[in-house]
Formats: structure tokens, C-alpha cells, sequence
């Protein structure tokens, strides 16, 4: 048996709300826009990249990278660099076959970004198949599970204003979700202000986090980190710019709230230097970014430094939650899953039967593979 076809198909999906919620003003609904302060490009609609790997016998895996803006060029590397090396390789030589992606361009510089977002997707939907061929799902074959649910946190509260903010969070606390993350990075004093609002609004077993999209300097995230300390705040993450990690070993040192990075990082290798220097107390690789192969390997790595994994998951539309589950699922240092629920919306709408997450838990999905398929014409009928 062999992989007989790769097809990467780039989502584009809109909404009535862009992720994070509303646009910011003047934002052109139809083109990329930065979201102040942040300074990342962000999309309108939903994107992303779905893979599907076909073999000789009719098996059909699913995978997905993490691509919020300009899918194409995923789906081009996927298509133009991946497929010709992949066709005719055994789809059960899982580590070989990542190995041989990431040997095609790393003599070039290319071991990081888009490059790896398309390989992420081709590990995700290889370990799809295989579990498919075997009659087993992924978290089996990752030699799991180290719990039969998931813990997740709510990550976001898209409300504008502070009672907002508080109101959701308290419809959340009906539905047993005890566990908060806010997208913040507005400065030191506004983002106190909204901590300490939800602190005192919320039942003390209320666990809040904080991200702030590498926005800070070092001095303004060791004042805030102090303040979040007084808060009870369980996480700080991205803090600083992404590339200073001695900045981060700084921090981690000056402040007792946990600092947590990862979404920017592709590999074990570019990980490393975050553990050995201890420059971050939680690790957030994401499955659409790093696959399934290698966060295993990192989660391993971490696991020898007592640095726990807390699995990155933003914009992924089906596959990569799935992913995530199943490798959360599989590893003794999990901490958190990140449960962004409109986006969870979303990608169950593209799915023939639903990922399921209730009362602060994800449930590990049924089935061989991943345990899911993607509803092909509902995803046409959506792209229309």
C-alpha cells in the first residue's frame, strides 16, 4: 500500500463576527487588516488549509495547518514541494516521512513558518490514515490515553467593555467552564483593570489568564506581571517579543505567575533553547503549526525539564482540534487545552459528526483516526 494522492484545499469562511470579534475601525472586510496593538495580520473571514491524503486502497486521511491568512500559500508548498516526495511512500512510515519533508528546504532556511505549517498538515492527516488502517484511534497509537477528558479553558471573552466581559464569563460558569483566558495587550493599567474586574466578579475557584500578544517590554511585562501576581493570575502568556528569549529568562525569574510562549515555534529544535535557559514555565506548541509527530517529541523534551504542555489552538477548523485532543490526551505533561467556542462552532459545522466539548471538557473523539470526517459539500456550500 502506498499514498496515492494529496489534495490541500485552502478554507476561506465568512462570518457575521471576525475571530476576536468585531473588526477594528476603518478595517476593509474584503483584505487583511492589523488589529491594534497587535501587530500580526489578521482576516475577516476564517482560513485556513485542509489536507487529504488518499492511498492505493482507498484510505483517506485528514489534515490541517494553522493558516489565518493567505492559505494559498500552504496549500502551493503542500502541492508543489510535498506531493511529488510523498506519492508512492509508505503512509506507516510515519517519522521517515516527516524527516524526509523537513530535509527538502532546511539547507535553504526554510525550517520554520509556512514550510512547517505544510508539513504539520501532511503529519496530521499520515497519522489520520493510520489509524484508519490499524482500527485505532490516533490517541491509542500515541501510546494513550493519560485521561479518557480533556481539560480546556475558554480562551476569549469578546465582549467591549468590562460588564460584558463579565457577563460572559458568568454565562460560561453556567455551563461549568471555570477556566478564563483573555486576548488583552493594552497596556499595563487597562489590563489590570480588567483582571481585577473578573477577579472580584467570579467565584474564587475562577482561573484566569492573560495574553499578551507579545506586546510588552520587559520592564512593562515585569509591573504587570506583579500585578497579576496580587490577582491570583495562573497564566502569563506571550509577554515579549517572540525572537528574545533572554528577555523572557529575565522575566520568568522576576515575576511568580507562569510564563507561558510556544505558538511561534515549529520544531523541537527551536524549543530547546526555551528549556535549557529556562526562558518559559508552559509550552504552547500547536498541532497546526508543529503536527502531530513533533509535539509529541516536544511534550517529551519538556517533560525531562517539568515544563508542562498547554497546546496552542486557535483558528484550526476540525483536524487540527482533533489533533490537539488526541496528543493532549496522549501526553503525562498536559496541563490545558485552549477552547475558542466560535471557532469550535465553525469547524463542527464542517464535520459529519460533531466534536464534543461540555463542562470544561473536551471528549476524546470516536472512531479510528482522528475520529472525524470533513462534510466536503458542506465545505463547498460554505466557500460559495
Amino acid at each position: 500500500m502506498t499514498i496515492e494522492h494529496i489534495e490541500a484545499i485552502p478554507v476561506r469562511i465568512k462570518r457575521d463576527a471576525a475571530y476576536l470579534g468585531t473588526l477594528p475601525p476603518g478595517a476593509d472586510p474584503d483584505s487583511y487588516f492589523v488589529r491594534p496593538p497587535y501587530r500580526s495580520l489578521y482576516s475577516a473571514s476564517f482560513e485556513t488549509v485542509f489536507v487529504k491524503i488518499t492511498t492505493s486502497e482507498g484510505a483517506v486521511g485528514w489534515g490541517e495547518a494553522l493558516a489565518p491568512v493567505a492559505p494559498e500559500v500552504v496549500a502551493t508548498i503542500i502541492n508543489q514541494l510535498l506531493a511529488p516526495v510523498l506519492r508512492g511512500r509508505d503512509p506507516h512510515a510515519g517519522d521517515y516521512l516527516w524527516s524526509l519533508m523537513y530535509n527538502l528546504m532546511r539547507e535553504r532556511g526554510y525550517h520554520g513558518g509556512f514550510m512547517l505549517d505544510a508539513i504539520s498538515a501532511c503529519d496530521i492527516a499520515l497519522w489520520d490514515v493510520r489509524g484508519k488502517l490499524l482500527g485505532q484511534p490516533v490517541y491509542k497509537l500515541l501510546g494513550g490515553p493519560y485521561r479518557e477528558q480533556v481539560p480546556c479553558y475558554v480562551s476569549g471573552l469578546p465582549r467591549s467593555d468590562h460588564a460584558g466581559r463579565i457577563e460572559l464569563a458568568q454565562e460560561w460558569l453556567a455551563k461549568d467552564f471555570h477556566t478564563f483566558k483573555l486576548h488583552v495587550g493594552h497596556g499595563v493599567q487597562a489590563d489590570t483593570e480588567i483582571m481585577r474586574a473578573l477577579r472580584d466578579a467570579l467565584d474564587v475557584s475562577t482561573m484566569l489568564m492573560l495574553d499578551g500578544h507579545w506586546v510588552y517590554s520587559l520592564d512593562e511585562a515585569v509591573q504587570l506581571g506583579h500585578h497579576l501576581e496580587a490577582l491570583d493570575v495562573a497564566l502569563f502568556e506571550a509577554p515579549l517579543n517572540p525572537e528574545d528569549i533572554d528577555a523572557h529568562v529575565k522575566l520568568a525569574e522576576a515575576i511568580a505567575v507562569p510564563v507561558a510562549i510556544g505558538e511561534t515555534e515549529r520544531t523541537r529544535f527551536q524549543f530547546k533553547p526555551w528549556l535549557t535557559r529556562r526562558g518559559a514555565d508552559v509550552l504552547q506548541p500547536d498541532a497546526g503549526r508543529v503536527g502531530i509527530s513533533e509535539l509529541i517529541k516536544i511534550a517529551t523534551m519538556a517533560e525531562a525539564f517539568n515544563i508542562p504542555i498547554a497546546p496552542h489552538l486557535s483558528v484550526g477548523l476540525g483536524p487540527c482540534i482533533a489533533a490537539s485532543i488526541h496528543v493532549s490526551a496522549a501526553i503525562s505533561n498536559f496541563w490545558l487545552l485552549e477552547y475558542q467556542p466560535p471557532v469550535f462552532e465553525l469547524a463542527n459545522s464542517l464535520l459529519k459528526s460533531p466534536l464534543v466539548c461540555q463542562a470544561g471538557h473536551y471528549h476524546l473523539p470516536e472512531g479510528p483516526g482522528l475520529g472525524i470526517e470533513i462534510d466536503e459539500q458542506r465545505l463547498k456550500d460554505l466557500q460559495r
